[in-house]
């Protein structure tokens, strides 16, 4: 049990002194970044759900 006292001491120690956080102005750019990528994914989903709808539907499934 000692050991794992000294481990969880030894990892905050570790966040605290030696593990370079990224400041507010750069994270805020990153996340916008991932949610404009992820805007722009889920809209390509959309259309291409969209379109495999339209295929189905109206192509291949009205003609039987």
């Amino acid at each position: 049990m000692n050991k794992v006292i000294e481990y969880v001491k030894d990892s905050i120690i570790e966040v605290k002194s030696n593990v370079t956080w990224t400041s507010m102005p750069e994270l805020q750019k990153f996340t916008t970044i991932v949610l404009i990528s992820l805007l722009i994914l889920t809209v390509i989903i959309w259309v291409m759900d969209k379109a495999s709808e339209f295929l189905m539907l109206d192509t291949i499934y009205k003609s039987i």
